[in-house]
């Protein structure tokens, strides 16, 4: 860093106005979160205002920068509140922390604030969402598609079943027991039947509770395959689903919205290997790519294989479509407005890390994918804590030994509340689940089974400094245990 942008740094955080900004020896080369690439956020800046340096002067009325910096000050004590997720020790939920390059360009775009919904509200960031959106169906072998972005992977289930109720009417829309609540949730508000399938003892849906269900009644219009379950993130049997389609006729919904980006990774056992090969032949896709893709929330992006499925959005608007005889991205999405910055940071950070096999963005997957193979081996090897199935993709659970043979699943719920407690004290952050005991096979046969399920710890391993933080989260979990 310069000298002037280190003493507009110190500025920042020593300067003494009615109420003190930050002023706690703070030491630059300390700093946990990412400061440098401002002074890059600032020259893209300069070359976005030079480029509208034709138009008339005129006072955009920016508030002083003393008054903002109070506020602003005050604003990142309050935000102190909040769990580190941006640190390797946040092992918890699925929070993987943005690019740097989608942070800044989604900051850039946010001077213009653009909105995808017509083109005269977002021109550029339009042709950027369809790039960006492109280079993602391409991911999963597709060319010729229907696709755009939405506000997260809720609003992209959302449309993938409206079109599935709207291709099927009056049918029953099925999802494993371990799909994402947001299915059943969905299905309410489009007012579609909706019905769990078991699943088996690794978290995927049950192929002979599914193939019972379809023979016994036709009834069944879309099956919704879970690439990545967000509790266990186990992989539904795919081809063996395709199988029965042929047989029962019905359609194929892929909600990859955690483990899409997946079909890039090559180290993947057989069973995630080949479910993630047949993706392409799915109705449609759900992926979240302010999951495992970088981004800020909320980005999530929805696909479909038969682009005529456009004809179903179709609709009027006297004033939202003049501008232009192209696409408007509103004309084949729910969502109205939806902000342009957010497909602005998806270009870039795909610009930055294109989704190809053997790149950079795939080998920080498959890091993830061995540190949580990695950390199941440990703790499956030690004797104080129970590991599940081994995972598939990157998020590992585990219960904590019993002290006494004769302990009760109530009691080893309590433990793993307690541990997760004391690993909070000591920086480290997991998450609980509340699992079916059928998850645990290696659980001693005489613990008492007093209930159906068991709270069970578990890790999500999906940045990549995880991999050099693993003995250092696996020593916290054995001193509190």
């Amino acid at each position: 860093m310069n000298a002037s942008a280190h003493e507009a740094e110190e500025s920042l955080f020593d300067r003494n106005d009615e109420q003190p900004a930050v002023n706690f020896n703070y030491n630059l080369s300390d700093k946990m979160i990412d400061l440098d690439s401002l002074n890059t956020l600032v020259t893209a800046a300069k070359k976005l205002d030079a480029g509208f340096s034709y138009l008339p002067a005129f006072d955009p009325q920016t508030p002083s920068a003393a008054s903002m910096e109070k506020i602003l000050t005050e604003l990142a004590a309050r935000l102190q509140d909040n769990y580190p997720y941006f640190h390797p020790l946040y092992a918890g939920q699925m929070l993987k922390p943005p690019h740097p390059v989608a942070r800044l360009a989604y900051a850039l775009a946010m001077f213009i604030n653009p909105n995808n919904h017509a083109l005269d509200g977002g021109r550029a960031t339009s042709a950027l969402e369809k790039e960006a959106v492109a280079e993602i169906a391409a991911m999963f072998g597709w060319q010729n598609f229907l696709g755009h972005l939405t506000g997260g992977g809720t609003m992209a289930n959302l449309e993938a079943l409206w079109v599935a109720g709207q291709l099927a009417p009056g049918k029953k829309i099925a999802a494993s027991e371990q799909a994402h609540y947001t299915h059943h949730r969905v299905s309410s508000v489009l007012q579609l039947n909706f019905e769990s399938i078991p699943v088996d003892a690794h978290a995927r849906m049950d192929l002979n509770a599914l193939e019972t269900r379809l023979a016994a009644k036709n009834d069944i219009g879309t099956v919704v395959v879970t690439m990545g379950t967000t509790a266990t993130g186990s992989v539904d049997p795919l081809p063996e689903i395709l199988k029965l389609r042929d047989r029962y006729n019905f359609r194929i919904h892929a909600d990859a919205a955690y483990g899409g980006y997946f079909t890039l990774a090559q180290n993947l056992g057989p069973h995630a290997t080949a479910a993630f090969a047949k993706i392409s032949a799915a109705d449609s896709i759900v992926i979240d790519p302010h999951k495992h893709g970088l981004q800020p929330y909320g980005c999530g992006c929805v696909l479909f294989r038969d682009p005529n499925v456009g004809r179903l959005y179709k609709h009027d608007s006297p004033y939202t479509y003049f501008s232009s005889a192209e696409l408007h991205l509103g004309e084949i999405s729910l969502e109205c407005s939806r902000p342009g910055a957010a497909p602005a940071a998806l270009w870039a950070t795909q610009k930055l890390l294109p989704l190809t096999h053997n790149g950079e963005f795939a080998q920080d997957l498959q890091k993830g994918t061995d540190t949580a193979l990695a950390f199941y081996k440990k703790l499956k090897a030690g004797d104080k804590f129970i590991p599940g199935f081994e995972p598939e993709l990157d998020i590992v659970i585990f219960v904590p030994k019993p002290k006494s043979d004769s302990a009760s699943l109530t009691e080893i719920s309590t433990e793993s509340r307690r541990i997760f407690e004391a690993a909070a004290t000591k920086n480290l952050h997991l998450a609980l689940a509340e699992l079916p005991v059928a998850f645990f096979q290696n659980l001693p046969c005489s613990i008492r089974r007093d209930k159906p399920t068991v709270t069970a710890l578990r890790s999500v391993l999906m940045k990549p400094e995880h991999s050099q933080w693993l003995d250092q989260i696996h020593e916290i979990l054995l001193s509190v245990w």
